[in-house]
């Protein structure tokens, strides 16, 4: 592994990578490392007007717009139409060839159980399913050089399994938060149109910025504030006092597949929670 890192986000829909990851990779993005978002599926079906390939444009449109915030290099959404991502060999294939291309150190992912979204679920199968052959099995997928090593897997926690969630790592997102945001109002699609429309709160979204970061804080809380079942680690990695100040923060857990680092490639990969502790 080099100084510098190469991190992979592989999600279904375009938007979660920034909900769910945006923090941590705005860090990498800051700290010199490479940055990748993936989406498994197009996103067709994310609007109650728009449609086809209209809307998928779009949506790739609001993608790219949101790297730009959080120093994201690229950002790929596969043709797969949203609602229909399954498990398959050749989507597998599509994985092991993006992380293989990235030469990805950590990948970061859908937990493969659970409740939630299907699609969601699906992408954590289909990357747990393709970790074992990223690394030392230059047969599978030969026209894309095998990893040396395999990567660290990361898993995000779907909205429907936060509340149950026991992450291994907490990232605190303070400091990078109104990248965050920013990356999450370029969707405006998903943010301002969709989403309001299906909880019925259409009408309360504003049209200045300050009012929507505003919206984005108090409809989307769980995905960005300290909750609950995250502040034990958050205790353990920072300590008690500094974790008390910590308002906004990402959870992860180390997958149990992949490899599991020790203590001292811990502080090489998460560069972030050294810094923090300093502070």
């Amino acid at each position: 592994m080099s100084n510098i890192l190469n991190v992979i986000v592989i999600a279904a829909h375009p938007d979660e990578p920034e909900i769910y990851a945006g923090a941590i990779s705005a860090l990498y993005a800051e700290m010199g490392h490479r940055v990748k978002f993936v989406t498994l599926t197009d996103g067709c079906c994310g609007h109650h007007e728009m449609c086809g390939e209209e809307l998928i444009a779009r949506r790739k449109q609001e993608a790219d717009e949101a790297a730009k915030h959080l120093g994201v290099l690229e950002y790929v959404v596969l043709p797969i139409p949203d609602g229909e991502l399954m498990p398959t060999p050749e989507v597998r294939k599509e994985v092991i060839r993006q992380i293989r291309g990235w030469e990805a150190d950590i990948v970061i992912t859908f937990h493969p159980d659970g409740p939630g979204h299907v699609d969601n679920r699906n992408a954590g199968k289909i990357v747990r399913d393709a970790a074992d052959f990223v690394a030392k099995v230059p047969n599978a997928v030969p026209e894309v050089p095998s990893l040396k090593k395999s990567p660290i897997f990361l898993l995000m926690p779907d909205y429907a399994a936060r509340a149950a969630y026991s992450p291994d790592i907490v990232i605190d997102a303070g400091s990078v938060i109104e990248k965050k945001l920013r990356a999450c109002d370029a969707h405006a699609s998903q943010f301002y149109e969709f989403a309001p429309w299906q909880g019925d709160f259409l009408h309360e979204v504003p049209d200045n910025w300050e009012e929507k970061r505003t919206f984005i804080l108090k409809y989307w809380d769980r995905f960005l504030r300290v909750s609950d079942e995250v502040l034990p680690t958050l205790s353990k990695l920072y300590g008690q006092d500094y974790a008390a100040s910590v308002r906004y923060a990402e959870p992860f857990e180390i997958a149990n597949y992949g490899r599991r680092p020790n203590e001292d490639e811990m502080k090489t990969l998460f560069p972030m929670l050294t810094t923090s502790a300093r502070m």
